[in-house]
């Protein structure tokens, strides 16, 4: 069963029956191994990955960096967990090196994702600083290429 979750990471759309002849497992155990996967935890959830830039919906991703300071009784985890409840937050890392917290964080505008670390984050006490990068184009994500067939288009010249 070691090989089942690599495959259910790459697609969750397949069968029972699929990721079982694909494992050379029966169709029962994997079943049972996937229930029991689900509530322990190790499977959170299904999520299909939509490339936004193809639909009408407005939507802003941006990464922001945090340097936090820790103090008493809310160290990195509570910190980390208190941000991680806003709804606007898709992802919350712990980091090494220049800063302590990565977030993804989405928004129908860059002023939403703007006003959201203006009033929601950076007001919190443990919050030293913050750094926000918009994503302007998505190339890969989660090992999946968003684009086609990168095509340069940059005007060559020549003297």
């Amino acid at each position: 069963m070691e090989k089942l979750l690599p495959v259910i990471a790459n697609n969750a759309k397949l069968s029972h029956a699929q990721l079982a002849a694909m494992i050379g497992a029966q169709e029962a155990d994997v079943a049972a191994q996937i229930e029991k996967w689900e509530k322990e935890g190790v499977i959170k959830g299904y999520k299909a990955l939509i490339d936004w830039d193809k639909t009408d919906r407005n939507y802003v991703s941006a990464r922001i960096e945090i340097n936090v300071i820790p103090k008493g009784d809310m160290g990195f985890e509570e910190i980390a967990y208190t941000i991680s409840q806003f709804p606007e937050v898709e992802t919350c890392y712990l980091m090494s090196g220049g800063y302590d917290l990565a977030l993804t964080i989405s928004g129908k505008t860059f002023k939403d994702v703007a006003l959201f670390v203006a009033h929601k984050l950076a007001p919190l006490e443990p919050v030293q600083s913050t750094s926000t990068h918009f994503v302007l184009k998505k190339y890969k994500e989660r090992g999946i290429l968003m684009v086609e067939n990168a095509k340069d288009e940059r005007e060559v010249t020549t003297l």
